[in-house]
């Protein structure tokens, strides 16, 4: 069962609607755990906002470049979390958080939408967001090897990223997605 290009522009449209509320919860939310503060508020809101534009892309017509993307934007997240000093069921937990979030700002649409579509909407989203955390774990993975190594093969340091190299990355990034936006 798949959901419909209809169905999934109007999950796309009611998350792009919730996108500030629920950017703003989840760095609230993640204000208070370990490892958060050595990361500007305003940086951790431009990449969640990052993540959930990019989702978003992921309900649109060209979902299969945003899964690129998609691959790009949370492997960032984790080697941004293994920077921080995380453990790896944290970096589950700060994803699985996404989850949460589409549940209680999208769930009321989702819910007016027929049965059938709404199952396959909600099992669209879940299987995006499941993507995301294991991209996620591989990319926290992957820091942590290369900071044996000290290095990612191009001499740049991945677990002592400044937040200077934080925002240059976040803008590469933010302009990888860019030709996607707003297609839908």
């Amino acid at each position: 069962m798949s959901s419909s290009h209809r169905t999934q522009l109007a999950a796309a449209k009611a998350t792009l609607d919730a996108r500030d509320a629920m950017v703003a919860e989840w760095a609230d939310w993640l204000a208070d755990r370990p490892g958060s503060r050595n990361i500007p508020r305003a940086m951790v809101e431009r990449q969640f906002h990052l993540i959930i534009e990019t989702m978003i892309e992921m309900l649109g017509p060209l979902k299969r470049e945003a899964r690129i993307i998609w691959k790009h934007v949370l492997e960032h997240y984790g080697r941004t979390a293994a920077a921080r000093g995380l453990a790896a069921g944290e970096v589950v937990e700060e994803i699985q958080q996404l989850r949460v979030l589409l549940i209680k700002y999208i769930g009321t649409t989702v819910a007016e939408m027929r049965p059938r579509r709404a199952v396959a909407l909600f099992l669209r989203l879940n299987d995006i967001v499941d993507s995301g955390i294991a991209t996620a774990v591989v990319g926290y993975t992957d820091a942590l090897v290369a900071s044996l190594l000290m290095t990612d093969g191009e001499s740049q340091q991945l677990t002592g990223a400044s937040g200077e190299e934080f925002g240059k990355q976040l803008d590469a990034l933010t302009a990888e997605l860019q030709p996607l936006a707003g297609k839908r």
